[in-house]
């Protein structure tokens, strides 16, 4: 029988653990967190100190007494769970659970990455379970349980019954409605561009270039109206304009490498990448680090193992050669206040293991190992140096300017596929070196009109760095926020963009109107620093809690007793049900579908299908927006099931997509 029982939160970590450690230990999942507040009630003593009030959850109950059973036979028992908040509140749920009068020892090991030497130096610095980030875990989910289920039915009565409130949520959801809102009052601006297609006087075709209007009378120049345009052109055009290179600036410009990989990074570099949900990125590098392969993946910090960044360098050296190692290791800043969920960025725990070496089948796994990878070894090399040229060209009173940079030596770009001699920006136009008071030949002038364009809508990557830098929420809450709003149907997905629904709006500006201070920014984020205090032993959580609790709870009692009631808009369509009442859009558990004006006298409903301006490849009939079993949106032929063509991007995106000019890269 093994004397010493190891637990861990999933099987696949307990697998790769137990690569590393011999028979006399037995390696069990908890499978999660063991214990919870229960999901029928508040589940918080608020006349107690808000004291917590922990059950089993029923799927977990066998996995408890299967971990108790174990526990009784062995000599110690090692809680290795995960090093942020999460991974310490586990440890001491199962500690609670499973000590008896014995007083079994327990030993708590941190790790941040799941290798042999890894693991055996945590094995020879156990601890004890840290109370300090078990209460910020805890403050966190009593807070979050007291906002939520007291909240809640003030929505249920107010707004729509169903409804839920989150502290984190509900502030994420405004973000969106006013970002919608900015875009819905955006006035555009029309404004207009003059570039000049030029060529050495004499040249050949093949060597024009672009140049870009900048100056008239060596002052700024802005033209925003056609007739204006037209004037510029006339002037240009005059058989008496000469056009000549009035300064020419050549340098090396040096452009350093990006920090490692946080979590927000990571996860807002996979979306702009491979257009992963957070969701997605967080799963993929969860099994990533499970099977060894990366550092601990919920993190805020850019910090480097001394043992990384000797290992990193050798690599470099061997593989890319001394030029392209700085003379010492790089160190970044963390800009977070507190790197609370790690102490390290994330990186392959072996640097020398590339993507198309690792056992992991699936291509999505390998192509962010290959993005985490990158990101890290670019990190420890050597700064990429561009030839920028820039001239200023004279043509009567008008300056224009052409600029084009050629990489010198590419350094960390070397690990991105760039090599010496890449043009960045526009391949076509690489700009000559030509030397002041050359005279050149114009080939063509090119007026393009333009239009101020409103702030774009959220994507996931941008939604997360909006968060962040607000100092809402942390690594370990942003893929569940997401995940959160769109399953409750306050935001929808169309293109990788976010979009509020009338249930979002109607719910968020009951919210924005009646709980002000609640739904502050700066408040939000306040209470997440509070929460980090009592992570580091600053504060204690139960005054923490109470010193929020009490106004919000004579604040509850206000808004229930004068608030109004909020209508949601609903939008009517053009068709009609069996008794000729107009359908309307409503949102229900997977989205859009159609129901009676008259609802809920007439239950009557349908599926919604909105009809794109596009054609089915293969039928030619319409393309219809639909959703799949769980919800998601997706891109169907009409002709169904006849034709069975579908496509989870809008054919419309796809084709514009195609038409643009492809670009390359480096990060």
């Amino acid at each position: 029988m093994p004397k010493t029982l190891v637990i861990v939160e999933s099987p696949t970590k307990a697998r790769t653990l137990s690569r590393f450690l011999g028979s006399e230990y037995k390696i069990e999942a908890s499978m999660g967190h063991v214990r919870d507040l229960p999901k029928s009630k508040l589940g918080v003593d608020i006349d107690a100190d808000f004291e917590p009030q922990y059950v089993i959850p029923k799927d977990k109950r066998k996995i408890v007494e299967n971990l108790k059973h174990i526990a009784k036979d062995v000599d110690e028992i090692i809680l290795a769970t995960d090093s942020d908040r999460e991974g310490e509140a586990i440890a001491w749920h199962v500690e609670q659970l499973t000590s008896d009068k014995s007083k079994k020892k327990f030993k708590r090991i941190v790790f941040h990455e799941i290798t042999k030497d890894a693991l055996l130096a945590a094995m020879k610095n156990p601890r004890e379970i840290d109370l300090k980030r078990v209460d910020a875990q805890v403050a966190r989910r009593v807070l979050d349980r007291l906002v939520g289920y007291k909240l809640s039915p003030i929505l249920w009565f107010k707004v729509k019954k169903g409804l839920s409130a989150g502290r984190v949520q509900s502030v994420t959801v405004r973000l969106i409605v006013e970002r919608e809102r900015e875009i819905q009052q955006f006035k555009p601006v029309e404004y207009w561009s003059l570039e000049a297609l030029l060529k050495k006087h004499g040249g050949a075709e093949k060597e024009q270039f672009e140049s870009s209007l900048t100056k008239k009378d060596d002052k700024r120049i802005e033209i925003t109206k056609e007739k204006e345009s037209k004037v510029v052109v006339k002037d240009l055009e005059a058989k008496d304009t000469k056009w000549k290179v009035e300064k020419n600036e050549q340098k090396d410009v040096k452009k350093h490498p990006s920090p490692p990989f946080t979590t927000s990074t990571m996860t807002q570099a996979a979306s702009n990448t491979f257009g992963y949900t957070a969701k997605k990125t967080m799963k993929l590098a969860q099994d990533l680090y499970e099977e060894g392969l990366i550092t601990y993946h919920r993190t805020d910090s850019v910090n480097l193992a001394p043992i990384a960044l000797s290992t990193s360098r050798k690599f470099i050296e061997k593989e890319f050669g001394k030029n392209y190692l700085p003379e010492k290791s790089r160190v970044f800043k963390t800009k977070s206040k507190l790197a609370q969920e790690a102490h390290e960025a994330i990186r392959s725990t072996k640097v020398d293991l590339k993507s198309d070496k690792i056992k992991i089948n699936s291509k999505d796994h390998k192509k962010l190992y290959d993005l985490i990878w990158k990101r890290f070894v670019a990190s420890q090399m050597a700064e990429a140096i561009y030839d920028q040229i820039a001239l200023d060209i004279s043509a009567s009173k008008y300056t224009f300017r052409a600029a084009g940079s050629i990489i010198k030596f590419p350094g960390y770009l070397k690990v991105f596929g760039r090599n010496e001699g890449d043009v960045t920006g526009n391949e076509e136009n690489k700009v000559p070196p030509l030397p002041k008071g050359t005279d050149l030949d114009l080939v063509k002038l090119i007026p393009t009109q333009h239009f101020t364009e409103p702030p774009p809508k959220y994507t996931e990557a941008s939604l997360i760095k909006a968060l962040e830098e607000r100092g809402i929420g942390r690594p370990s809450t942003y893929a569940p926020i997401i995940s959160t709003i769109l399953d409750r149907n306050y935001v929808e997905r169309e293109d990788r963009k976010f979009r509020p629904t009338p249930l979002g709006v109607a719910t968020n500006d009951f919210l924005v109107t009646n709980f002000p201070d609640e739904l502050d920014y700066n408040f939000t984020a306040e209470m997440e620093d509070g929460l980090d205090d009592i992570a580091k032993g600053k504060k204690e959580w139960v005054p923490t809690i109470r010193e929020f609790y009490t106004p919000f709870a004579e604040h509850l009692k206000k808004v229930e007793k004068e608030a109004k009631r909020v209508k949601i808009f609903a939008e009517l369509t053009d068709e009609k049900c069996p008794d000729g009442h107009p359908l309307v859009i409503r949102y229900g558990r997977f989205g859009k579908f159609l129901a009676c004006e008259k609802f809920p006298e007439h239950k009557f409903t349908k599926s919604f299908e909105e009809k794109i301006d596009a054609k089915c490849p293969e039928s030619g009939d319409d393309v219809i927006t639909r959703r799949s079993k769980r919800g998601r949106l997706f891109y169907g032929c009409s002709g169904y099931p006849k034709c069975k063509w579908m496509s989870w991007t809008n054919p419309l995106k796809e084709k514009e997509d195609a038409e643009k000019p492809q670009e390359t890269t480096a990060e």
